[in-house]
């Protein structure tokens, strides 16, 4: 599979973003105030969000086209947004996705911003669920 390109997603095309994520029937949305990220091949074939929180960033909405997985293309995605990003880096993902962001850096030894943490226990009642950060290198 050739590179694909990477890139931040101009506010004005957000609307693409979210057309993306329906056409595989996932419920990401692209998040208001959030910078998005994503890769092409002649459409969106990937793409994420990352949401200023308090000491960092959150990162939401990874989702890749079936076809295209399998081949590297979120880690390399996320390791290009997060490159940027001042403070720590932190999601929530189902624990079988935890090897995928332990590759890229993440662990799960990391303290939550407030609203994250409120997130994560309303998240837990409907569903298993871990949080996962990524402290800025330096």
């Amino acid at each position: 599979m050739p590179e694909l390109p990477i890139e931040p997603l101009a506010e004005p095309l957000w609307p693409l973003l979210n057309k993306f994520y329906r056409s595989h029937n996932s419920p990401m949305k692209a998040l208001k105030g959030g910078r998005l990220w994503v890769a092409r091949d002649g459409e969106i074939v990937a793409g994420l969000c990352l949401t200023p929180v308090v000491g960092g960033q959150f990162l939401t909405g990874v989702f890749v086209a079936p076809d295209y997985r399998g081949h590297g293309l979120a880690t390399r995605l996320i390791l290009r947004a997060v490159a940027e990003v001042e403070g720590t880096v932190w999601l929530l993902c189902h624990p079988d996705l935890e090897g995928l962001y332990r590759r890229m850096g993440f662990t799960q030894d990391t303290a939550l911003p407030q609203s994250l943490s409120e997130r994560l226990v309303r998240y837990k009642r409907n569903k298993p669920m871990i949080a996962m950060g990524l402290s800025p290198r330096g």
